[in-house]
């Protein structure tokens, strides 16, 4: 029997632009007033699962930043200044 190859994963900061764009559009879409209250209510839901995912990405990306800037203490680590 032949072996699938693994679907190719979605890199994590696309995975953040869909979810943060579909966000945006649920939210457009709920300061329309044009949806029911059932649909409103899922429209909610959804969002804040979105919402819930885009926080998680960026904390993900927080701590990758710090572990770079610092790989031997990432809470102490400074951000990084551009030079004026």
């Amino acid at each position: 029997m032949a072996k699938t190859a693994p679907a190719p994963e979605t890199p994590p900061a696309a995975d953040f632009e869909h979810s943060l764009d579909e966000l945006e559009q649920l939210v457009a879409r709920m300061e329309g007033g044009e949806l029911s209250l059932d649909e409103s209510l899922t429209s909610f839901e959804r969002g804040i699962g979105l919402y819930r995912h885009c926080q998680q990405s960026l904390e993900q990306a927080e701590l990758r930043v710090r572990l770079l800037l610092d790989p031997d203490a990432p809470d102490n680590a400074q951000p990084f200044e551009p030079e004026s």
